[in-house]
């Protein structure tokens, strides 16, 4: 008996210690993702706790955590077995933000205005329900067979697709959606966002007022070796900066979207591990530090605010975007912003397109050739805060292909020699979902 005592508290102590250094780091991680994904969920799209914690919170040990809702004055708090409690307001034209003990929440805040245009012309360039066309070069039961096949089946948690929408010559040929959303629900993008914040640049470089080969304008960067790394290796991911996106344990990443009040500034203090142009890695940190950059363009906050919404999003009909921000203001590029499936695609289109919306040149034709070109040491993988497939990631799927991605599956992929836009949002990415499938069918389903 007392051999199984002795045992029993070896085990128990051995318990105690692994919660202790390896668990309760992470609480404030898990309750912070919770109460974020809760309070955006619930006040941007309107969906009900339950849903969300049986769609976007069911994530190993993010379903550890218990949310609460307050309707009246909107925010979420949650917490992990009563612990690490933390709190994410919602605020009209932001979205929601995690903020800390710290936070006053009875500052006046800026919003960005936003200007919707009515026209009288059909999706994509108006308000009006797309006409129906048909095209003659479409095998239309096959088209319709890949749409189906990419979502789970009655009682199934498989493929967890929302929506999937196809556009080819700008008519909308499929569309789809699970049970629960529609055309009009708001999808996070997650790292979509980065192809967003990237093309502020080509924007703002159309307009004038910005040279992506200029040096990075962060001042804390002067006096040592990193001067010398240029908007364009930011843009690219070739910096040569560390960074560690890892969404499965405290990492950079993680510490920056759940914890930091300043996300623009979470990348500026990392050394260099390589050299700029010749060292690519991903990180949702350097997109942050663009968006920063973006704000300092601009002599005011509402100038920078309102300037996401007038150059692109309300200029080509995105009227449901949305970026959500930092405690400090600043739009969150690299993960937090909202669209419907119909919104997404027309950013699509805008690339496939090459910046003509409509009549309107919103960016120079060599920004596209530019985003989609491969960026030196990314094995053909990436662009400029474009993903490609140029190095045949998808190998059945057209090699011109380039897309916007996002963590669980999130993908807007543009085909330029096909004329052809496909959006899918979900639950579950490559390999668990079947992309090169749903791609390469969709693409098959257009007769030669």
């Amino acid at each position: 008996m007392k051999k199984f005592l002795k045992i029993f508290v070896l085990l128990l102590i051995a318990v105690v210690i692994y919660f202790r250094i390896e668990i309760y780091p992470q609480l404030d991680l898990i309750s912070g993702f919770s109460a974020k994904s809760v309070a955006s969920g619930h006040f941007l799209d309107n969906r009900s706790l339950e849903t969300i914690q049986q769609g976007d919170n069911d994530i190993d040990k993010v379903d550890w955590a218990t949310n609460e809702i307050n309707d009246t004055e909107r925010f979420v708090t949650s917490k992990v077995y009563g612990l690490k409690e933390r709190k994410a307001i919602y605020r009209e034209g932001l979205g929601a933000t995690l903020i800390n003990d710290d936070f006053d929440v009875t500052k006046p805040y800026l919003v960005p205005k936003r200007t919707k245009i009515n026209t009288n012309l059909p999706f994509p360039y108006g308000n009006l329900e797309p006409k129906d066309t048909v095209f003659s070069n479409v095998d239309y039961d096959k088209l319709q067979k890949v749409v189906e096949n990419a979502f789970d089946k009655k009682g199934e948690k498989n493929k967890r697709t929302r929506s999937v929408i196809v556009i080819y010559k700008d008519k909308i040929i499929a569309e789809k959606y699970a049970d629960g959303f529609d055309k009009n629900s708001k999808i996070l993008g997650w790292s979509m966002t980065k192809s967003l914040t990237g093309t502020f640049f080509g924007i703002l470089q159309k307009e004038g007022k910005i040279n992506i080969n200029d040096k990075a304008p962060i001042t804390e960067w002067q006096n040592d070796e990193r001067k010398s790394i240029t908007i364009n290796n930011l843009l690219q991911m070739n910096s040569g900066l560390e960074w560690e996106e890892d969404y499965g344990k405290i990492s950079d990443v993680t510490k920056m979207l759940f914890i930091e009040e300043d996300m623009t500034k979470s990348q500026i203090n990392k050394p260099l591990i390589g050299k700029p142009n010749e060292t690519w890695n991903y990180s949702s940190g350097t997109t942050n530090l663009l968006s920063g950059i973006l704000r300092k363009q601009f002599k005011t906050h509402q100038e920078y605010l309102d300037f996401w919404y007038s150059s692109l999003f309300d200029k080509i009909g995105m009227h449901s975007a949305l970026v959500e921000v930092d405690m400090k203001g600043n739009f969150v590029g690299s993960s937090y912003g909202w669209a419907t499936t119909r919104d997404w695609a027309k950013f699509g289109l805008l690339y496939l397109h090459k910046g003509n919306w409509n009549g309107e040149q919103i960016f120079d034709e060599s920004w596209a050739k530019y985003v989609s070109t491969p960026t030196n040491t990314s094995n053909g993988q990436y662009g400029a805060q474009f993903w490609l497939n140029a190095g045949r990631k998808f190998p059945d799927a057209p090699k011109d292909m380039y897309y916007a991605s996002g963590y669980q599956g999130q993908m807007v992929a543009i085909f330029p020699s096909h004329d052809l836009v496909i959006v899918r949002m979900g639950l579950k990415e490559d390999p668990e979902f079947d992309f090169n499938g749903l791609l390469s069918g969709i693409v098959g389903s257009l007769k030669k």
